[in-house]
């Protein structure tokens, strides 16, 4: 009776059409075969024609938008410009970041060609200096970034995110920079500039020139970050080398992209994606950075206070509107440290402020703990001063418009009264009377004969 029962004659079709399916998949097995595509799974050629990846004999049906070597969808690039930039770079490839393209551009030849060979490179403006640099002329590096617009568009097409670092100052990185970062935003990449100010004793026209550019690379970016190289003096010791001291300012720079670029690409305890960061760093104008670290019992604390009171920072953290931190740590890292650090940092910014944070554990850092602070919507001191002057100029009362009637509208002035005379005191000889005709001295005269 169950077999000819209705429900069981439904069941049993299910149960056949199961078991062939069952039977197909098998025999797809056994050939090694696809049968969604009717292809063999070590048909390599195939699936990277199709951007299908294989690992072990599996196909994977993710679609490769991942880029080359990375963990993330995000495509970051980071430029380094002209001489400073280029040594950035090469200090922020020492930390491999999975996903992120690193290049150099400059306008020296030699530059180029002595740099490393997971850099990319781009000669620059080769009519316009022949390889021989800009010779501390931004007007020079900016046109020779003119004239290698299309070059570059190349390089920061499919950019999610678009890096530019670079040494303010010089001729290269501040002439090219600007052009480098408005073609980068003008093709939809969030563009991040990461530059420094050079050191007091490099000059006053180095300083000058560097203001000049950081002025026009703020126009073009959708989040500045400056470094004053003069702030680092506080941090390092008096006797460290002048080339350590530049080795220094070069690392501040490379801290400031991996920190971001790890946030995004890096699988964490605490993952932070694209679209995060870009809530805080897009049109958000200038950014300033802090970095800290701790050992000990209380380094969660001590990270987290010493990066939101770096000498970096040129304005009080509790100011921002953005922020966006990191946190380093080993693999003893805890969950209670994480807890820690964020308090001290909550507890020290805008109760309003859009905070993203991500956590990251490096192997290399055990008993040990990084944090860096990216504080951004907030105006520096500069800026500050520039509204409150522009403030001013707008409370000015303006100034009476002329009435007509008067003088320099086509008609005589009103006559005025003359001035009251004083009366002459006793024994004082008087003055030229009303009525005479003769001056003051000839009555004199005529007084004494």
């Amino acid at each position: 009776s169950f077999a000819t029962s209705p429900s069981s004659r439904k069941m049993m079709r299910h149960f056949r059409i199961f078991a062939n399916a069952a039977l197909l998949f098998q025999s797809a097995l056994s050939l090694r075969t696809c049968p969604l595509f009717n292809k063999k799974i070590g048909d390599d050629a195939y699936f990277k024609s199709k951007n299908f990846r294989t690992k072990n004999g599996v196909g994977s049906l993710k679609a490769e938008v991942l880029p080359e070597g990375g963990v993330s969808p995000c495509v970051i690039k980071v430029i380094g410009v002209g001489g400073g930039g280029g040594n950035a770079v090469q200090r922020m490839i020492q930390q491999a970041i999975p996903g992120v393209e690193f290049w150099a551009l400059n306008t020296d030849a030699q530059a180029v060609s002595r740099m490393p060979d997971n850099i990319k490179t781009l000669q620059i403006g080769e009519s316009v200096t022949r390889g021989l640099g800009a010779g501390g002329i931004p007007e020079v590096g900016r046109n020779a970034a003119e004239e290698s617009k299309a070059d570059i568009a190349a390089i920061v097409e499919g950019a999610d995110m678009v890096f530019v670092t670079a040494g303010m100052g010089g001729g290269t990185g501040s002439g090219a920079a600007p052009i480098v970062a408005e073609i980068a935003k003008n093709m939809g990449s969030l563009t991040v500039g990461v530059v420094t100010k050079p050191f007091g004793f490099e000059g006053r026209k180095r300083m000058l020139q560097a203001n000049a550019a950081i002025q026009e690379l703020r126009n073009q970016v959708d989040t500045l970050i400056i470094v004053n190289n003069d702030k680092l003096l506080q941090i390092i010791a008096p006797d460290t080398p002048l080339e350590s001291a530049f080795g220094i300012a070069d690392d501040i720079l490379r801290q400031g992209v991996v920190g971001i670029s790890e946030i995004i690409v890096r699988p964490g305890l605490i993952n932070v994606d694209f679209a995060d960061v870009r809530s805080v760093m897009e049109n958000a104008g200038t950014a300033l950075m802090g970095i800290g670290r701790g050992e000990g019992k209380n380094r969660a604390e001590d990270a987290a206070s010493a990066a939101i009171k770096s000498p970096l920072l040129e304005a009080p953290i509790d100011k921002a509107m953005g922020i966006v931190f990191n946190i380093v740590g080993g693999s003893d890292m805890t969950l209670q440290e994480i807890n820690a650090a964020a308090k001290v940092i909550y507890d020290n910014v805008d109760p309003s402020a859009n905070i993203i944070f991500g956590a990251l554990v490096d192997p290399r850092m055990s008993g040990e703990l990084s944090i860096t602070v990216l504080a951004t919507g907030f105006q520096t001191e500069d800026e500050q001063t520039h509204i409150e002057r522009v403030a001013q100029v707008s409370r000015a009362p303006p100034r009476p418009s002329p009435r007509p009637g008067r003088a320099g509208m086509g008609t005589s002035p009103k006559p005025q009264a003359p001035p009251a005379r004083e009366s002459p005191r006793p024994g004082q000889p008087q003055k030229n009377q009303p009525g005479k005709d003769f001056p003051d001295f000839l009555s004199r005269l005529k007084r004494t004969k």
